[in-house]
C-alpha cells in the first residue's frame, strides 16, 4: 500500500468534511476536541503504562485509534485555517535543527 503524504491526508478529511451542510466547527471549538481528544489518549496511555489499570465495566481502546482521532481533529483545524501542516512541520524542524541543535546528547 502506498504511504499518504500530508497533503493526501489534509485532502481526504476535506472532502469527508465538505460532505456535510455544517462544514468545519469553529477554530475554538475544534481546540476544545483537541482538548478532549488529547486527554482521551492520555487515559488510554496510562491505563497502559501508568499506575491506573482499567475497571471491568471500562471499553477497551487502542492508543493508535485515539492518536487517529487527534490527528483528525489537527488536520480539520488546520483546514479550516487554510494551514498546509507539511510547512508546519517544516517550520517546526528548521526551529529544533537551529535554535535547539545543541540541547540534547547526540548519539554518535
Amino acid at each position: 500500500m502506498e504511504q499518504k503524504k500530508m497533503k493526501d491526508l489534509q485532502k481526504e478529511v476535506d472532502q469527508y468534511i465538505s460532505g456535510f451542510k455544517e462544514g468545519y466547527f469553529s477554530p475554538l471549538a475544534m481546540m476544545a476536541r483537541i482538548t478532549e481528544e488529547v486527554g482521551e489518549l492520555a487515559r488510554e496511555i496510562n491505563h497502559y503504562y501508568g499506575e491506573k489499570p482499567k475497571k471491568a465495566s471500562e471499553k477497551e481502546k487502542e492508543i493508535e485509534e485515539e492518536l487517529g482521532d487527534v490527528l483528525f481533529v489537527l488536520i480539520c483545524l488546520a483546514n479550516s485555517l487554510d494551514i498546509d501542516l507539511e510547512q508546519a512541520h517544516d517550520l517546526v524542524m528548521k526551529k529544533f535543527k537551529t535554535r535547539d541543535k545543541d540541547r540534547w546528547t547526540k548519539i554518535d
